[in-house]
Formats: C-alpha cells, sequence, structure tokens
C-alpha cells in the first residue's frame, strides 16, 4: 500500500463564473479547476480523495472554503517546498489556493467541521453597490431596518427543523443547529448578516436571507420567519435571494485531538 499524506487546503474564489463547487462533467467548477491543477503536479493517475467542508452552489463566493487531499507522500516531499506556488501558477485568477497544511490522518474536511460560517451583503442605498462591490453584494431597492431584521433573525436561532428553507434531498434530515444569525451595518452603508450552523442544506442561507429581507423592508411581520419553522416542506412563500450576495466566510474545526471523534458524530447525526 502507498503511503500517503493528508492535506488541508485553505480555499478562495469568486464564484460567479463558476457552476458550484462539485465537479461537473460539462461546466466550469470550483473542484474541476483544483484537481487539474493538482492533476497536473502529482499526476492525473493520483487518487486525490477531494473531500471540501462544503459544497457552495453556482454563483456563491469563498474566502474560507476548506477541503483535504491525499497525496502519495513522496509526491508530497517533492513538492512539500513548491506546491502552493505552482498552484498560484496554475489555477485561474478567480480560485486560490491560500494554505497547503499536513493534517492527521483522522482530519475530515467535512465531517471534522464544528461549523460553518457565511455572509450575505447587501446594499439598499438609493445609488446602488459600490461598482467593485457588485460581484459579491445584492442591491435592494427598498430601505432596510435593521432592528427588525436582527428581530426577524432571533427566532431563527437554536436547533430546529429547516424544511421550509431547504431544498429536500432523499433521505438527508433539514433539521440544524443555528448558533448564530445577526445582521450589522459595514462603515459603507451595506447591511451584512452573519449565518454559523453545524451545517446547511440546500439553499438554506439563501432562502433565511430571502425571508428576513422581506421583514426588513416592511412587508412581513418579525415573527413571519420563525413560524415557518412549523413547515414540514419547502415554503413557497420564501424567496431565495441571490447566490452572489452569498460568501462562506469560514469554517471551523476542534482541536487535533478531536477530529476522529467529531466525525463519527456526525457521520452518526447526518445518518
Amino acid at each position: 500500500m502507498t503511503d500517503t499524506t493528508r492535506l488541508r487546503l485553505d480555499v478562495s474564489y469568486d464564484g460567479g463564473d463558476f457552476s458550484g463547487w462539485a465537479a461537473q462533467p460539462t461546466r466550469r467548477t470550483v473542484a474541476g479547476v483544483l484537481t487539474e491543477a493538482l492533476g497536473t503536479l502529482a499526476g492525473t493517475d493520483v487518487p486525490l480523495g477531494l473531500t471540501v467542508a462544503g459544497r457552495t452552489d453556482a454563483g456563491v463566493h469563498a474566502t474560507g472554503q476548506v477541503c483535504h487531499i491525499e497525496l502519495p507522500t513522496e509526491v508530497w516531499e517533492r513538492l512539500r517546498d513548491s506546491l502552493l506556488r505552482r498552484l498560484a501558477a496554475l489555477m485561474p485568477p478567480d480560485a486560490r489556493v491560500r494554505a497547503v497544511t499536513p493534517v492527521p490522518s483522522t482530519f475530515d474536511a467535512r465531517f471534522s467541521a464544528t461549523f460553518r460560517r457565511y455572509e450575505y451583503r447587501v446594499a439598499d442605498t438609493v445609488s446602488g453597490p459600490e461598482p467593485l462591490r457588485r460581484h459579491d453584494t445584492l442591491g435592494w431597492v427598498r430601505p432596510l431596518d435593521l432592528g427588525r431584521l436582527n428581530e426577524a433573525a432571533a427566532g431563527l436561532v437554536g436547533l430546529h427543523d429547516f424544511a421550509a428553507f431547504c431544498k429536500r434531498k432523499e433521505h438527508a434530515t433539514t433539521v440544524r443547529a443555528i448558533t448564530r444569525l445577526e445582521w450589522r451595518r459595514e462603515p459603507d452603508g451595506v447591511a451584512v448578516a452573519t449565518v454559523q450552523a453545524d451545517a446547511f442544506c440546500q439553499a438554506m442561507v439563501r432562502s433565511l436571507v430571502g425571508a428576513m429581507l422581506t421583514v426588513g423592508d416592511g412587508r412581513r411581520d418579525p415573527g413571519w420567519p420563525a413560524k415557518l419553522l412549523t413547515l414540514r416542506e419547502r415554503s413557497s412563500e420564501v424567496t431565495v435571494a441571490p447566490a452572489h450576495g452569498l460568501t462562506l466566510v469560514a469554517v471551523g474545526y476542534p482541536d487535533e485531538t478531536e477530529y476522529a471523534r467529531r466525525a463519527d458524530a456526525t457521520r452518526r447525526l447526518r445518518a
């Protein structure tokens, strides 16, 4: 058996021109361009076992994405001092590997994670988003009340079944634990939602934001999003916010002595 080394990769990307993270045969994806670059360096016949913390949808960005790969140890030893620099030369300008770190074999980018944190940016100014931020900031034509947004957010924090806000997958749970959900104003006036949970189901964050925006601009009561938690299927009243305003900013992990325990616990929970 070939001796291998597990590597943690910290990745950033502008999701605008990607069809999401997951590799697709006929579409440009983040996993696709990353696998191609790694294959050029390690050999296309090397099975990488690429595993990501969270598969982002088409158009969603990341500044804090995490994934792991397995490289034959002899390949890693050969590339150790130059891998990051070589990846920078091979990767397209809208995707970067920011760090490469050897980790224990118990580390699992997906199942060892304790939380994922996203931010959603909304410019409700009359002039709209700044031109240099138009790719990561949604323009909203109605003024938003931060107090109403945070009142709506408070009702969604905790362990709930978020079926009303998710695209359900067969045999997958829609129960999630949101540990942080709050809105703030940046110095430039942009409203930013921070959403943190153990994990998210498909379209969940954008659906939560879409629901809260209708509260923030006065069209819905602040208690309305929380009332949807009683539903056991996706609500047709919830509009999914556009992808380009959303960025995965951080993924959390326990101490390395807890990687395996956390991964086992997460697998049991997801099953």
